[in-house]
Parts: C-alpha cells; sequence; structure tokens
C-alpha cells in the first residue's frame, strides 16, 4: 500500500510540476518577473505555514538562534528571491520549450559542484554523463545550430541551475526538517523581494496576472513540494519514484504546445532526451534525491 501510496503522490507532484512551465509564460504576459515573484512567494509562504501549523510545528521559529537566522536569511536571498527571478527572467527571454529543460542542468551543475565543495571522486560515469548532458544543453540552445537564439536567456536559465545546484549543496549540512527550513528561507526571501516591488511596483497588476502568480505559488513552490516529500517519504525505496521526475520536461512539452501556443521543436526533443540521458548516466555511480523546484 505505501508503494501505491509514493506513486499517486509522485505522479501528482509530477503533473503538477508539469503544468508551471506554462503558467510562468502565460503569467508573464501580465506581469514582470519581480511582481509574480512578489506574489507566488507570498503564497507559498502562506500555504508552508498552514502545512506547519497543521502539523503543529510552527513552534519551532522560537527555537532558532541567531546563527540560524543568519543562515536562513542567506538561504532566502538564493532562493526563493536570486532563483525565481533569474528564472523567471529566463522565462521572460527564452520561449517555454527551452527555458524548462535547460533549468533541468541543476543536476548536472550539482554533481559538478559535489566535485568541487565536496571533494566527491569523478568517475568515468559522471564525466560522460557531463559531456552527453553538455551535448543537450547546445542543442536545446541553439535549436540545431551553433548559433544561440537568445545568448542572454540561456545564460540566465543556465545561471538558475547553477543557483539552485549552490542552494541545495548548502542544504546538505542542515539537518532540520525540509518543510520547516523551506518555510523560513521563503519567509526572508519573502521580505526580500516585498522591498523590492514596493520600491519598484506601487500598483496593481492585472487580475490574471496575479491569479498566474497564486498558481505558480500553489504549484511550483507550495503544495507540490509537499506532495514529493510524502512520496518519498512513503517510498520503499526513493528510486521507486525519483525517476517519475524525468517524465515532467515532456508532459510539459504537451502543455506549452496546447496553451502558449508553442511549436516543439525536434531540436527540443532530442535536446531533452540527451540532457535526461546525462543526468542518469552521471547519477549511476552516486545518487541523492531531492525535490527540484
Amino acid at each position: 500500500m505505501s508503494s501505491r501510496s509514493a506513486y499517486i503522490y509522485g505522479i501528482s507532484a509530477v503533473l503538477l510540476w508539469s503544468t508551471v512551465a506554462s503558467a510562468f509564460k502565460l503569467t508573464l504576459g501580465y506581469m514582470d518577473p519581480v511582481s509574480m515573484l512578489f506574489f507566488a512567494s507570498l503564497t507559498s509562504l502562506a500555504v508552508l505555514f498552514i502545512v506547519l501549523l497543521i502539523q503543529g510545528k510552527i513552534g519551532f521559529v522560537r527555537g532558532l538562534e541567531r546563527s540560524d537566522y543568519l543562515r536562513y536569511a542567506l538561504f532566502g536571498l538564493l532562493n526563493p528571491f536570486v532563483y525565481y527571478l533569474v528564472l523567471f527572467k529566463a522565462y521572460d527571454l527564452l520561449p517555454a520549450q527551452q527555458a524548462q529543460p535547460l533549468n533541468y542542468t541543476w543536476q548536472i551543475v550539482l554533481s559538478i559542484l559535489s566535485i568541487i565543495v565536496l571533494k566527491q571522486k569523478m568517475g568515468w560515469k559522471n564525466a560522460l554523463g557531463i559531456g552527453i548532458s553538455f551535448l543537450g544543453i547546445i542543442v536545446i540552445s541553439g535549436q540545431g545550430s551553433l548559433n544561440f537564439s537568445d545568448p542572454p536567456g540561456v545564460a540566465l536559465a543556465l545561471g538558475s541551475a547553477l543557483i539552485w545546484a549552490s542552494f541545495w549543496i548548502l542544504n546538505l549540512r542542515d539537518g532540520r526538517d525540509a518543510v520547516e527550513k523551506l518555510f523560513i528561507s521563503f519567509l526572508f526571501g519573502s521580505i526580500y523581494i516585498s522591498m523590492l516591488y514596493f520600491y519598484l511596483h506601487p500598483e496593481v497588476p492585472p487580475v490574471q496576472g496575479i491569479g498566474g502568480a497564486l498558481y505558480i505559488g500553489l504549484f511550483e513552490m507550495g503544495v507540490t513540494f509537499i506532495l514529493w516529500l510524502k512520496a518519498l517519504e512513503k517510498s520503499e525505496r526513493t528510486s521507486q519514484v525519483s525517476m517519475l521526475i524525468y517524465l515532467s520536461p515532456f508532459i510539459s512539452f504537451m502543455i506549452i504546445h496546447l496553451t502558449v501556443g508553442e511549436e516543439i521543436t525536434a531540436s527540443t526533443i532530442i535536446g531533452t532526451v540527451l540532457l535526461i540521458t546525462g543526468i542518469l548516466v552521471g547519477n549511476t555511480e552516486n545518487v541523492r534525491e531531492e525535490a527540484p523546484l
């Protein structure tokens, strides 16, 4: 029964995450990245607060020390503040079908950072996986040529992967409950984005944009993360559900085509297959599962 529940939670999370690339692109038609992150992060913060309240864990905040607050202030600066501003700007510049798989390179960046920062050894499978994924990045970015269609957009999408991988590495040494960590990070992140938003945007954006941002806060940053954690918790082996996440880009492409109207190119499909193949090859030597936000 636990395996069945794990798959139900895992598939639910993957299906919801598969919708957010379209939500990013459609919402950016009504507001800029700063406004989108402001409303989305506050929504996610509210969701996480309610979850901790239901679990009876919200009192953990009183037990935090000054060093904890300083650490989570840094975490909140990385995610959600800088990470999502960079990611949303990438979606603003690139077609959703390019930005979405390029953001998946965080797992390749994580492998590289693990070798540099954590002193993990690079095996031949790691090197081969990185090479295959790098080829996929070139195919996706150039759409069949060696000339990138939007170099700044590509740089931002890859930069978001670097920021997320760095956030992941920093979190490794923090043994606190994942929802608690995310809540306090989003608390600080929401403070940062609120200050920037009210400095730049005293006006209220269109209701369509606010609705889209609320959806993103619920299903990119909030509820879906909880579902994924439940899937990992209920699985007998995390590998049972972790492979489901690689379905997300392809489901996302279908949704992007239907909702945003982009024609999904062969280069996008081929590049994404190469990218994911490289991740799978590289991860056979040192696998760690984490919720891909």
